[in-house]
């Protein structure tokens, strides 16, 4: 008779980080599906903490607010793509590196967030909050924030000083702001896949250089 041996045990405190985690996703779907069933304005942490079956005391011990629950997939996406721009390599110029960074950053998005939020729920949440005033108002001082890091980023990939040389925070505006443009018209549109935002990106990054171009006739 072959001996059978024992499964190998779970330490505890892996265990706690795993139910930590569940708890945490779980609040976050919660919190996002009743965002885009009623509003979020209108949506309240009760009725969040109801839909888990915990205690507001829990979901204060995860998030300090809706706002907060309400970016936190979109923290993650834009972790995704500084770290994608991190790995860009350093032969490529400034406003490349950003463009490739940004769609291997669209094409790579559902293994970055699917272990959290389906793919399908974090792209409505996104266009709720290019459509939700409020959000919106968050998303663009978040979008100030990302911009300083990224051309921090910038500078430091090219051995420039961002405080000295102001190309870096430049050209980040430039990428920056088509982004604002296409996550807007693409908040607009019917078909939230990652897919037409893709599609939407790429076209008018490049129309960066066009657009910069002297004479337009």
């Amino acid at each position: 008779m072959t001996e059978q041996r024992p499964a190998p045990s779970v330490p505890a405190a892996g265990l706690r980080e795993r139910k930590k985690r569940r708890t945490r996703d779980a609040l976050l779907r919660a919190a996002l599906l009743l965002f885009l069933s009623q509003g979020y304005d209108k949506t309240t942490v009760d009725e969040i903490t109801d839909a888990v079956d915990v205690s507001q005391r829990t979901f204060f011990r995860y998030f300090a607010n809706k706002e907060e629950v309400a970016f936190a997939v979109q923290d993650l996406v834009e972790s995704h793509f500084v770290a994608a721009l991190r790995a860009r390599p350093a032969a490529e110029g400034p406003l490349t590196a950003m463009r490739n960074a940004v769609l291997v950053a669209w094409d790579t998005v559902d293994e970055a967030i699917s272990d959290v939020v389906p793919v399908d729920l974090y792209m409505r949440g996104y266009q709720l909050i290019e459509s939700t005033p409020a959000l919106l108002a968050v998303h663009l001082r978040r979008s100030t924030e990302l911009e300083e890091r990224i051309a921090r980023l910038v500078a430091a990939r090219e051995g420039l000083d961002v405080d000295a040389d102001p190309r870096p925070r430049v050209a980040v505006a430039a990428f920056s702001g088509v982004m604002r443009v296409t996550g807007r018209l693409w908040g607009q549109g019917h078909d939230t896949s990652v897919a037409a935002i893709r599609r939407m990106t790429e076209a008018y990054l490049d129309q960066i250089g066009p657009a910069l171009a002297s004479d337009w006739r």
